[in-house]
């Protein structure tokens, strides 16, 4: 897979000459929407989930969303979380390797970063991650051969959706 520069330069030569073909990713990024899984990688969609509004009066569904289940070559499983507008809005990931959180974050990686090695600096050490900022929250744990975690929008989950959803 082309690296981050080289991939940003053939996008933007390929769009410079009226072409843009979709280049393949690991995932969708968080707050957007989803891509092909990559070389190697085997993926499905799950049923389409529907949820009743909370303090509905009836039990009709006003939500739904749809999950996307990739299994990576290294046997890594990551779900996408999708609204119905598109939008990815969580992700959960268990498998033997992490990963790519830089692909799977987006746009919301600089600020987990951020506060990952903020964290990381107030208390060193080994352990669960579990990150709340404004907009975004991740969380992470496991040891060689058995990582899991999540990362969601809280301002995005849909209506009658959970953090618990998300796994």
């Amino acid at each position: 897979m082309p690296s981050r520069s080289i991939r940003a330069t053939l996008v933007a030569t390929l769009a410079a000459g009226g072409v843009l073909y979709a280049l393949p990713s690991a995932h969708a990024a968080l707050g957007g929407t989803p891509t092909p899984p990559p070389e190697g990688a085997t993926s499905r969609l799950l049923a389409p989930v529907a949820r009743a509004a909370s303090g509905a009066a009836s039990a009709t569904p006003s939500a739904s969303y749809s999950v996307t289940q990739t299994t990576l070559s290294s046997g890594t499983v990551v779900r996408e979380y999708v609204s119905t507008a598109g939008t990815v809005f969580g992700i959960a990931w268990r498998g033997p390797m992490m990963p790519d959180l830089p692909t799977l974050l987006g746009s919301y990686f600089t600020q987990f970063d951020s506060a990952r090695n903020a964290l990381r600096a107030a208390h060193p050490g080994r352990g669960p991650l579990n990150l709340e900022v404004p907009g975004l929250v991740v969380r992470s744990g496991g040891h060689m051969g058995a990582f899991s975690g999540q990362a969601y929008l809280p301002q995005s989950l849909p209506a009658g959706v959970s953090a618990a959803d998300i796994q």
